[in-house]
């Protein structure tokens, strides 16, 4: 049966947690776990990646990273009253457990920034301001052309189906380059999201890969599969409309000089204890009901845009919000694999209504064009066509 982009056409599941070989970003490598802890990594035994590198987490000497982390810290620490570090964020609880932490424990002086979601929410934005004015964060909060976001977003979700596209890249790109202009040599984003399943050498490493800085010439990149020459054509856009977006050369601004390094590198990674944390130090709230999609609460709450990012992995992979939450709190142990596994099978394929109208309008689409195009990316591997309406073909169990 033909699968699309690129899938294993065989669906299998992590027999430690709920996700599958389906998922994107990079794909997941099923792997065995030894015995002896010492030697995670062996033949191919129904174990994902994450999983794996979750178990290496608890052999880790985390003192010994801990004390490289104080030495890197140590040769950026300012003593003249200026920002030493910039840290990435929306004040969702991986933010603002950063950033505060990196002020208060290790005595740096942070600059927060932040790439504005698309459309926030009411608990969005009560966090963002919570974390400045409770957390005692500086930051600058960056809102690109609103009319440019909106036409690359709607893009990226017709041609893509990946709404969160123009978002990510400027999510990525913001930290780095504000960094750059401020004179600031050392960048800290929250986890590494290799933790999550991309290849588990990328854990290996504290810093980020510099390969998204392009050298390629910015008029022949594309958002939404489509080039800038044709955005700026058809929409009247100007080049400088693209610049937040445009990735820079490492020679430029800069950038050689700038380290970008995760602190799940350095000090043992659990959201969780991240959501405590940022409720104690910042008042972070979670919100009142659970996220559409998911059991969770507490987990990428700003943005109203974002269940419909969660919504079209589902499509695209078979994969949808609860099954990377659950996967999470399986790997960190707060609930068991038959627990996670119900409530998978009780929220992945809810659809997220409440802010769909806003999306609508957003995107500029018809409800029915909405489900026309969701309905062409759906894999024949992954999906059937039923009376009732379309079904998974797989599920976890």
């Amino acid at each position: 049966m033909e699968s699309y982009y690129g899938l294993p056409k065989d669906v299998v599941f992590c027999k430690k947690c709920v996700i599958s070989n389906q998922r994107p970003s990079s794909t997941i490598e099923f792997r065995s776990t030894s015995n002896d802890k010492k030697e995670v990594i062996q033949l191919n035994d129904g174990i994902c990646s994450a999983c794996s590198f979750a178990e290496e987490k608890e052999i880790i000497d985390w003192d010994h990273r801990e004390d490289k982390l104080k030495e890197l810290l140590a040769r950026h620490r300012r003593t003249d009253g200026g920002y030493d570090i910039v840290v990435p964020g929306s004040g969702g609880k991986d933010s603002v457990y950063t950033s505060h932490i990196l002020k208060y424990k290790y005595g740096m002086n942070p600059l927060t920034v932040t790439w504005s979601p698309h459309l926030y929410t009411e608990i969005g934005w009560k966090n963002f301001t919570n974390w400045i004015h409770v957390g005692g964060l500086d930051n600058i909060l960056f809102t690109p052309n609103g009319r440019l976001h909106r036409v690359l977003t709607s893009l990226a979700f017709k041609n893509l189906l990946h709404p969160f596209q123009p978002f990510i890249i400027g999510q990525r790109l913001i930290g780095p380059i504000m960094a750059a202009k401020y004179g600031i040599s050392l960048v800290f984003y929250g986890e590494n999201q290799a933790e999550y399943g991309n290849k588990v050498e990328e854990n290996q490493r504290p810093t980020m890969d510099p390969s998204f800085f392009s050298s390629e010439n910015p008029l022949d990149m594309k958002f939404g599969g489509v080039p800038v020459t044709e955005i700026i054509s058809e929409y009247g856009f100007s080049f400088s409309d693209f610049a937040p977006y445009i990735p820079p050369k490492l020679n430029t601004l800069g950038l050689n000089n700038i380290e970008v390094h995760y602190l799940g590198y350095y000090l043992k990674w659990d959201p969780q204890e991240c959501y405590y944390y940022s409720v104690e130090h910042a008042g972070f709230e979670a919100n009142s009901v659970r996220t559409e999609g998911s059991f969770s609460k507490y987990s990428s709450i700003d943005d109203k845009i974002d269940p419909f990012h969660y919504y079209t992995t589902l499509i695209k992979f078979g994969i949808g919000r609860a099954t990377y939450d659950v996967a999470q709190e399986i790997r960190n142990g707060k609930i068991t694999r038959d627990e996670g596994v119900a409530l998978v099978h009780k929220y992945d394929q809810e659809f997220p209504k409440k802010y769909f109208k806003e999306f609508l309008e957003y995107v500029d689409i018809s409800e029915e064009a909405f489900f026309e195009i969701v309905d062409r990316y759906r894999s024949p591997h992954l999906w059937e066509k039923k009376s009732s309406g379309w079904a998974l073909r797989h599920t976890v169990s």
